[in-house]
This record gives C-alpha cells, structure tokens and sequence, in this order.
C-alpha cells in the first residue's frame, strides 16, 4: 500500500444524534422486498439475459413471494423495453404483483418509461437523480438548487403523466449518491419531492435511500436513515425503503440497521448479484429473519432448485460458502463439529423442544431442502467418529458401540487422507463393510454345534485357519463365549470378549439383524467385528471371527 492520506472520509452524519436503532437487537418483522435482479442484477452480468431468460427469472420471482418486482429501465433499451411489454401483453403479471420502472429524472426519458407501462395494473415508477457532493461537483456541475430543481421538474412530470393517463401508478424517489450527500440536503430534495406527490394513506409514495456506494459503516448509514425516517414530510404515508450496494462487504448489517432504524422496504437480488461487489443479498436478510423466528414472506424452500435456475439464468455461480445457499455452507468436516452436530440431533429427537437449537447449524437444513448425510455431515481426513457414526447410523441403521465408531473413524480417515477425497455416505458403508463385516481370512468357522449345559453352553467348532482345518470343543456362559473359548483352545489365540452389541437392520430388512463384537488383545487395543445375519447367533459369530481377523 502506498499512501492511504489520499483518501479521506467521504460520509456526512446528521446534524443531530440520530442512535435510537442501537436499542434493538432484532428485525421484528418481515419488510416490503422489491427484487431489482432483472435491472441491477441484469446490468452488472457479462452477458445479460435475453428475453426468454428474463420472462423465466421474472416466474421465479414470483413463485418465490416477491410481490414487488423492478423489471427494467424500459427506456434504457428496446431490448428492456420489449421485455416490460412482452410481460404486459401476455398478461404475465399476476394481479398482486407490482411491477417498478426506473427513469431518471429527464423528461424524454419519462415520456418513453410510461409508453412501455401502459395497460399494467399495478406500477410504481421510479425517478431518480444524483444529490451527491462528488456528482454536483464533478458530473453535473450544477449548485444545490440546480439540482433540486431536477427532482421537482422530475416529479412534476410524473404526476402529470399519471393523470393524463388516468392511472394510479405509485410512485418512487432516490436522491442518487444518498451515502456521499448531506443528509440534511438529502431531506430537502425528498421532502420537496414529496409536497409535488403529496402522498395519502392508499397511495403512499416510496422515497429510496440507495447506498449508491457504500462510504460508512453500518451504523453511520442507520443513523442517517433514522434523521430521515424522523423528518421526512407524510410520514405515515411515505414507504422508507433502502437499496444497498456492497462496496465495503456491509449490505447485509446496513439494511438490517437500516431497518431498525425506521426503514419499511428492502430493494435487492438474489444472492447479492449487482455492479461492483453487488446489492444487498435479499437470500441472506430473508433467512436471518427466518432463523430468529421471523416470518420473511419469502419462499427458500427449495434453494437447490432456485441456485440452479439462477446460474442457469444469469451465468454467474454461487459462491460455495454464500450463506444459507451455498453448496458447503452446512457442511462440517471436522470431527468436533460433526460430533457436537451428531449429539445435538438426538438430543432433539429425544427431547422434541419447541424451538430449533443445533450445535452450528443455526437453521435447520430440511427447511432449504437440504439433507443432513449429503449436506451437513461430510467426511474427509478432518473428520472423526462422530461423522462417521451418524452417517452410518441415520443413513444406513448401523448404531456401532462407541470405541467401534472410533475404529471406523480412524478407517475412514485414513482412506481420505490417502486418496484425497472427500468419502461419500456409499463408500463409507462399503468401507465398514470390507473392513468390520465378513473377513473370513485367515480363520473362518464352517460349522457349529451347540448343547446347553447346566452352567451355560457347550460347542463343537469346525474352523480353518491358513487352511488348515480344525474342530475344537469350548465351553462358555453363552454360546458366543463358548465359540470363543473353542477358538482360543484350538490356535492358542490370547483375547478377551469385552465388547457385544446387537440389534435389528429396520433399514435394510426385518428380518435380519446386526451384531457387533469388541475384543481385547494382550497389549490392551481392541479389534472389532460386525456380523449380519436373519439368526443372531450365526451374526455373532460372523462378528466374532471378523474381529479376530482384525486383532
């Protein structure tokens, strides 16, 4: 960095203290959301959407909620413009839905913007003109009451035209550049604005205070949407409502600050896409809302779907880690996280508490149409037991005994740290199923026979081991420990049973079931053994032997 005395501090605060945000933690409820991904969103794109795109993105808008939607700068393009009268005239705007038009506040310009409006049922237009000190001086070169005198002539117009055509269309202010104008400057213009419109309780006007470019921090733009929220003439009847750009990654903090401020309305995209590092992303607000308990009235249920259409639609791709809709962004690779993940999942199948808590997954997955063992739980080399067992677990129906659950961790990330790979759910099944179910080599049982004793069971045991066959008799409290004992007679083999475990495969078939075996060899490290079998003794077994392969 070279010299950072060439920049200074281009915001203006109020003229009084302006703090009363600071004493709300929340956003209470849900504000108006107008989605500006078919202008802003659109704008910004290397390649922008062609008309069928545009038409498809629009339906996508509204099956997710938006009820206010800004379709273009109709007088921008014909292009723009043939898209606002194809959705017109082929009567593609559902009765609840308004439709915005941005015009800047030129005469021709709005002339032009109110041709492609006719025949829509529900409008806003919206004018804008730049009030920043950085624009008067160095676009325009026009004093203060110069450019006053634009948004007046501006407003004038627009409500000439309104009634010349005899239509109810709402209308919608920005002073341009709001971030780098004096807000004391900022409610002159709006307030003038407002005594042209003169806004009533059915037909309240909306006056945008855009973060053209974001110069502050949170709390500094909070505090000057509060000044304004506080003096803005027709208050009751002036929608407030913000449209932040990103420039110093807080589009997210200033509208929510904004919000507690006094604002009513959010202007936005999808997953933030818009000039420079973009708009607010309206996702992202949405969500928070919803994960504090909020209703947003919006509609995120099936985010996979809606992150497909978008970058099919817009040709950019959702960042892996883009809150809530990323592909990563409930995935926990760690072994600590998957496990505290794993704890507190029973603990809420056990406890059914009223409101959703889970060791950091701050919103339940299924609620996005996301799934825990594809998209929470993922093992890698990081991972531990805890991710592999409820994987194995919720995925499968094994509920291996805890030091198992260990083994296999340590299997599982063994075999990611070689190959590399992330493990999917399949190839971790398949992996405990090479390594703890059915290793016949280098002892396998061929044959058992069983008679009961007054102390417990008695067996007869056919066995190989390294090919050569054995047939040994053991006695035992139960039939395992009597297998186990004729196994240790016939090859001097030195293991104590620690560890059985059993129960049934609901998830495969009911008729089988799983039995788990944990053996204690002479240094003190255990092996382990799985058996499955529709008889739980041929399954113990199985287990057993599997175990002592593994010893």
């Amino acid at each position: 960095m070279k010299n950072c005395r060439k920049y200074k501090r281009q915001y203006f605060l109020p003229p009084v203290t302006c703090m009363d945000w600071a004493e709300k933690d929340y956003v209470d409820k849900a504000p108006v959301w107008c989605s500006v991904d078919l202008r802003d969103g659109n704008q910004a794109l290397v390649i922008p959407m062609n008309l069928s795109q545009k038409i498809e993105f629009f339906k996508l808008l509204v099956e997710i909620g938006f009820k206010e939607i800004e379709v273009g700068f109709p007088a921008a393009s014909e292009t723009e413009y043939t898209f606002l009268r194809t959705l017109i005239e082929e009567n593609l705007i559902p009765d609840d839905v308004t439709i915005q038009v941005l015009t800047q506040a030129r005469p021709h310009i709005i002339q032009k913007t109110f041709e492609a409006v006719k025949g829509a049922k529900n409008v806003i237009v919206h004018v804008y003109n730049s009030t920043s000190v950085a624009q008067r001086e160095q676009v325009f070169k026009k004093s203060k009451e110069e450019i006053l005198q634009i948004a007046i002539e501006g407003a004038k117009l627009l409500k000439e035209l309104t009634e010349e055509a005899g239509a109810d269309y709402r209308f919608e202010y920005s002073p341009e550049s709001f971030t780098g104008t004096e807000p004391e400057y900022a409610l002159e213009v709006c307030n003038a604005v407002l005594d042209i419109w003169k806004p009533a309780s059915d037909r309240k006007a909306i006056i945008n205070l855009p973060v053209t470019v974001q110069h502050s921090m949170p709390h500094v733009y909070a505090s000057q949407v509060e000044y304004m929220c506080k003096n803005l003439k027709y208050r009751e009847n002036v929608v407030v409502s913000l449209h932040p750009h990103n420039d110093r990654g807080c589009g997210v903090a200033d509208s929510e600050m904004g919000l507690l401020a006094g604002a009513d309305r959010i202007e936005g995209t999808l997953f933030g896409n818009g000039e420079r590092t973009g708009n607010v992303d309206i996702v992202t607000l949405a969500l928070n809302m919803y994960s504090q308990g909020v209703e947003p009235n919006l509609d995120f249920t099936h985010m996979t779907h809606i992150c497909e259409q978008y970058e099919k639609f817009t040709g950019m791709k959702i960042n892996e880690r883009s809150p809530y809709s990323g592909a990563l962004v409930f995935a926990a690779f760690s072994g600590s996280h998957q496990d505290a993940i794993a704890k507190g999942m029973h603990w809420l199948e056990e406890e059914k508490p009223e409101h959703w808590t889970v060791p950091y997954l701050p919103i339940d997955p299924t609620d996005l149409g996301r799934n825990y063992d594809a998209d929470v739980i993922r093992i890698n080399s990081q991972s531990g037991k805890g991710g592999v067992g409820y994987i194995l677990e919720t995925k499968f129906g094994l509920n291996l005994p805890p030091k198992m659950r260990e083994a296999m961790g340590y299997t599982a990330k063994a075999v990611s740290d070689h190959t590399q790979k992330e493990l999917l759910p399949e190839e971790i099944f398949e992996l405990f199923k090479r390594t703890f179910e059915h290793v016949v080599s280098p002892l396998d049982v061929t044959e058992v026979h069983f008679q009961q004793t007054k102390g417990g069971f008695s067996t007869e045991v056919t066995s190989s081991f390294n090919g050569k066959v054995l047939t040994a008799k053991g006695e035992g409290n139960g039939r395992l420990d009597a297998v186990s004992n004729a196994l240790k007679k016939a090859y001097g083999f030195q293991f104590d049973l620690v560890t059985y475990q059993e129960h049934a495969l609901e998830q495969s078939s009911s008729s089988k079931a799983i039995a788990y075996v944990g053996i204690k060899k002479p240094d003190g490290s255990l092996a382990w053994g799985a058996g499955v079998d529709s008889d739980i003794i041929h399954a113990s077994i199985d287990a057993l032997v599997t175990a002592i392969n593994n010893r």
